[in-house]
């Protein structure tokens, strides 16, 4: 466990500030003013991505002035690791149902998008009349993406970022801000929750 520490503050220590806590607050107030008015007769269900869209779904759900509901779905190719494999490990489902329902998604980040658009086309498939995407940052790799976000709260660069609900080796999502590795130290692709 001390490594883990030690390796956690070393990261922490040498990391770069993308952006800061009042940028993200910022952000999020104003995508949760753009899906209010998008959203707000359509009393959607809200489904957050775990563990990396839990942070991001705390500070915006507050925001959001109409009815939903809530609930979580947990898929992931990474398991703490920062290597993503092409294997979805589903680890938990709705328990609300999404047949015939709006789905509005909650993630902390769309990379490759890979693992968010495997959790689209599997709530689609089990039903849902449409699946509409929210990411608190879209990373700029350069390359086409399988899904595309209908809010985005920050773009950020092609970077291993940290905070604000994504981690590093399973640390830092606690984070109130975003920073990125140094460059020599950071895995070719970010974990997606």
């Amino acid at each position: 466990m001390k490594t883990h520490i030690e390796t956690a503050w070393r990261i922490m220590d040498s990391a770069d500030l993308i952006c800061s806590e009042e940028t993200v607050q910022h952000a999020i107030s104003d995508m949760a003013n753009h899906i209010t008015a998008d959203l707000r007769q359509r009393f959607p269900l809200v489904i957050t991505v775990m563990n990396g869209g839990m942070m991001f779904a705390g500070h915006l759900l507050p925001k959001l002035n109409f009815p939903l509901s809530c609930d979580y779905i947990h898929a992931t190719r990474y398991n703490n690791s920062t290597h993503g494999s092409d294997i979805i490990n589903w680890i938990a489902m709705p328990a609300e149902p999404v047949k015939d329902r709006f789905v509005l998604l909650l993630d902390d980040i769309l990379d490759e998008g890979y693992t968010l658009a495997a959790i689209r086309e599997k709530l689609l498939a089990m039903g849902a009349s449409h699946v509409a995407c929210a990411v608190l940052t879209n990373k700029d790799t350069g390359h086409e993406k399988p899904v595309t976000a209908d809010y985005v709260g920050l773009q950020i660069p092609n970077r291993y970022v940290f905070g604000c609900g994504m981690d590093v080796h399973g640390a830092w999502r606690n984070l109130p801000a975003i920073y990125a590795m140094r460059e020599t130290a950071a895995p070719a692709t970010q974990p997606e929750s």
